[in-house]
């Protein structure tokens, strides 16, 4: 059995401000819980529980393999979560903290209706291959003790079965009879219960009257029903706590006596001295008061270039220190950082989403009471007619049977899976139970730049304006960095086959460069001021250059871009052309959102706009009638994407930006928005035919089940052939040729 425990928080008592973690006291035990990616068997289990357990400080540790997590519980005094992933690294598994538990509660969900739906589907086979020798007459004309026998076997089978995969149905009816209103499980429920219970009395008198056949089946069909619906909504929760695994999960507190020690970052307290090594996440929101260093902030602010952070500096939690290590003093720490306050951002917009009332909400408002009133109407209408009770509730209960709501608790469904199949097979992948019907309603998009309209990664654009020689030469000066620029001229040499070594002694000067050797055998790759020249006049140069010189020749300028997707203009230039009205919104500096926008053909644009700056962009266009299409990728476009009316990320983007929006393309072109605005306009007319036939099949079928022209299992056959309609029209999407016009399909 799996125990998912949470990390306890360790008692604070900070001292003054800026003076380090005196009095600080933590819990002696801690247990936290372990996800172990790759963990397949019972004998993966052993292994790591013993990996675990020889970890000098851990007490205990315990692996459940269904749930692909571990809990482990240790002495904080003597190890850390850090290390115990280590430990199991070195053992061959990787391992990462637990951090939330809502979408495992909603997987949990869907799993079960599976099993349900499992249960259903077999009960369902075998009653009805009884029922169809009993019906044929196979059973009756050898005897009439084994048509009863079928009938008994029957029961044995369906009512287990119906009393294990109908739960969902019952409990949700059991709520809303409680909390005195009707939804469309209580007709569902009473239809069921009234089948199975008349059945068994009738098997009980031995006559011919059993339906055992139309309760399983009308509980298998309405499974799958509710499976689809749920599958569909699992991928679309929970994007605010994925922003915990971008949270640092230790840190090193410098104490008053200048002792440091790892500590939980969940033991955080403002005015704290926190060492930053260089590659690490920084834990806290903070200044700098020790070191020089860059910081990668485009989790924060969506720019790829590393911003320098010094002296005095503000840095927040989820950022990462590029260059060297530094001390921060934290101002604010776990809910009150940055970090938090986006996650919040993200919420609240979820939140907001969940009031929208799809297609088959609105349809099953008034769909409860008028199965009830026609089931209470066939009955009474049968007794006043003389008819005897018996027959009476037969035609009632055929009436609840027929109009059970499959074909309608499909409509949506079923067209989601068909749009997502075909979606799928051209790279894209739908996660929000309702974000077709909202992609279909769009006509303003919002494209955030880098990653989205860009890469997302500089590269190096005179590249052939530079020597072999030369790029080789400043290779190995860069190969020692991990700044993006750097990057980027190590990958070009490789490119170009250049082979190059690490050069020796290559020290890096904070905010500045790198430098080997000395005097006129020196070499320098930095920023103009580093190898010599004053720029400051032209800071965009300034800011997208590196600079390379060798002993005293003249510095020689490596100029970097982050290119355009292939093709952005022509999907831009398409989507307006369509009549969508485009525009861009980044939080990167004016010059590259200008230089971007102008690339692409976009005359709305703006530059250096924060996370919250977003939304209530987002909010005057939606105040303007506008549905909005969020594109982005960065953290920093989280909140906008989960704001927006509808939303779309690339496969490149921030875990939580993925989360938050409805839909993922993958590859590095954009025409897959053009796809997916096709298909889910084309996915709502499809499901308004199937809600044609859905009532269609109820114009039709009611009547005849009112006047008794039809038997519960005539009419659970019934049932089962409009969700096959249903679900047939629906697959007709697969392989539809589309065409995006102004507002409809042609």
């Amino acid at each position: 059995m799996d125990r998912t425990l949470t990390l306890e928080r360790g008692q604070l008592d900070s001292g003054p401000a800026g003076g380090g973690n005196a009095g600080m006291s933590l819990p002696d035990t801690t247990t936290v819980s372990l996800i172990i990616e790759n963990m397949q068997c019972g004998t993966c289990m052993g292994r790591i529980e013993r990996a675990l357990k020889a970890t000098h400080g851990v007490s205990a540790a315990r692996a459940s393999l269904t749930a692909k997590r571990v809990s482990v519980t240790f002495d904080n005094q003597e190890t850390e979560p850090q290390k115990l992933i280590d430990a199991l690294d070195r053992t061959g598994y990787r391992a990462a903290e637990s951090v939330g538990n809502a979408d495992e509660r909603a997987s949990a969900r869907a799993d079960d209706l599976l099993r349900r739906l499992g249960v259903a589907g077999f009960a369902a086979a075998n009653v009805m291959l009884l029922s169809v020798s009993v019906w044929a007459g196979v059973a009756s004309d050898m005897d009439k003790s084994a048509a009863s026998l079928f009938h008994w076997i029957s029961a044995l089978i369906a009512m287990p079965a119906i009393a294990y995969a109908a739960q969902p149905f019952f409990s949700s009816a059991a709520s809303a009879l409680r909390a005195r209103h009707l939804n469309m499980d209580v007709p569902i429920s009473l239809g069921i219960i009234l089948a199975t219970t008349m059945s068994l009395y009738q098997t009980w008198r031995g006559t011919e009257q059993v339906y055992f056949d139309a309760a399983i089946m009308l509980t298998f069909f309405l499974l799958i029903g509710r499976y689809l619906d749920e599958k569909v909504r699992v991928r679309a929760r929970g994007a605010a706590e994925n922003l915990l695994g971008l949270k640092a999960l230790s840190a090193n507190v410098i104490g008053e006596d200048g002792s440091v020690r790892r500590v939980s970052a969940r033991a955080l307290a403002p005015g704290m001295c926190i060492q930053v090594a260089a590659g690490e996440r920084i834990p806290v929101d903070g200044r700098v008061v020790r070191g020089t260093t860059h910081v990668d902030t485009s989790l924060i602010t969506g720019e790829t270039v590393p911003r320098k952070a010094q002296l005095g500096d503000l840095v927040h939690a989820g950022t990462v220190n590029m260059a060297n290590s530094v001390v921060v003093e934290a101002t604010a720490t776990d809910e009150n950082t940055l970090l938090a306050d986006i996650a919040r951002l993200v919420l609240a917009a979820e939140q907001g989403r969940g009031h929208y009332v799809r297609l088959a909400d609105r349809a099953a408002r008034n769909y409860a009471p008028a199965v009830h009133i026609l089931g209470a109407a066939t009955l009474i209408g049968w007794l006043i007619a003389g008819a005897g009770f018996e027959l009476s509730l037969t035609h009632a209960i055929a009436v609840l049977i027929i109009t059970c709501p499959c074909a309608l608790a499909l409509a949506v469904p079923a067209v989601q899976v068909a749009a997502a199949g075909r979606l799928f097979s051209k790279g894209i992948i739908v996660k929000a139970a309702d974000g077709l019907e909202r992609l279909s309603e769009v006509d303003t998009i919002v494209f955030d730049k880098t990653g989205t309209l860009t890469r997302g990664e500089p590269s190096l654009a005179n590249a052939d304006d530079i020597s072999d020689a030369t790029l080789a030469a400043a290779a190995s000066l860069a190969v020692a960095s991990r700044h993006p620029y750097s990057r980027a001229v190590v990958r070009m040499a490789r490119e170009r086959g250049i082979v190059f070594s690490v050069a020796d002694a290559v020290v890096e000067q904070p905010g500045s460069g790198l430098s080997a050797g000395s005097g006129e055998t020196e070499r320098r790759l930095g920023s103009a001021s580093w190898v010599g020249l004053d720029l400051r006049d032209e800071p965009d140069v300034a800011a997208s250059s590196l600079w390379f010189r060798a002993g005293n020749t003249a510095p020689i300028a490596l100029r970097f871009e982050d290119a355009l997707r292939s093709d952005a203009e022509a999907v831009v230039g398409e989507l307006k052309s369509r009549g969508f009205h485009v525009s861009l919104l980044s939080g990167d500096r004016e010059s590259a959102v200008r230089a971007a926008a102008r690339g692409v053909g976009i005359d709305d644009w703006r530059a250096d706009v924060r996370p919250d700056g977003k939304i209530k962009h987002l909010e005057a266009l939606t105040a303007e009638g506008r549905r909005v299409l969020m594109v982005g990728d960065g953290l920093n476009d989280a909140p906008a994407l989960a704001a927006a009316h509808a939303s779309l990320s690339p496969s490149t983007a921030a875990d939580v930006s993925q989360t938050a929006s409805d839909a993922v393309f993958q590859g590095e072109p954009l025409a897959p928005i053009i796809e997916i605005l096709k298909v889910a306009r084309a996915s709502q007319d499809m499901a308004k035919e199937n809600f044609g036939i859905a009532l269609a099949y109820n114009v039709v079928s009611v009547p005849l089940a009112m006047a008794g022209y039809v038997t519960p299992l005539i009419a659970a056959l019934a049932m089962s052939l409009s969700s096959i309609a249903v679900t047939a029209n629906a697959l007709r999407l697969r392989g539809r040729r589309l065409a995006l016009t102004r507002g409809k399909f042609s």
